[in-house]
């Protein structure tokens, strides 16, 4: 799949994505840095019915958050992690095994702790108000 859309589509468009991801519990997502990871997740997790305050885990590098129905989602951004080791010590791999919904920025620093069931999905600058999503399910 892959749609061009404009800042103002990305509710749409996030809602699309969930419905299509089916079972897929582990989204990761690249793309250089201001293209637009975490806007599209912010809309994601409006999507999922978070409660709480959605913000970029850069420093924390997991946040967590509850949907309206109680479910946790995991928030992650790797951007800081040097490694698998790393990743594994502050606890990405838990989140990722955890069978809860993970929304993962900057993955390629940790490619090898991902599930097999992971959907990567790679977000694309293309003006100051276009991006392009692509993923294949």
């Amino acid at each position: 799949m892959e749609v061009n859309f404009s800042l103002n589509e990305i509710a749409g468009v996030a809602k699309k994505l969930l419905a299509e991801a089916g079972n897929y519990k582990v989204f990761a997502f690249h793309g250089d840095m201001g293209a637009g990871k975490t806007t599209f997740i912010h809309a994601l997790c409006e999507a999922m019915h978070i409660t709480d305050v959605v913000s970029s885990p850069t420093f924390s590098i997991i946040n967590q958050y509850k949907t309206s129905e109680g479910q946790t989602v995991y928030h992650m951004d790797l951007y800081r992690i040097k490694d698998e080791n790393e990743a594994i010590n502050a606890g990405v791999e838990d989140c990722l095994y955890s069978g809860n919904p993970c929304l993962v920025e900057w993955p390629e620093k940790a490619p090898g702790v991902f599930p097999d069931e992971t959907l990567n999905i790679y977000i694309t600058s293309i003006d100051d108000n276009t991006r392009k999503l692509k993923y294949n399910l």
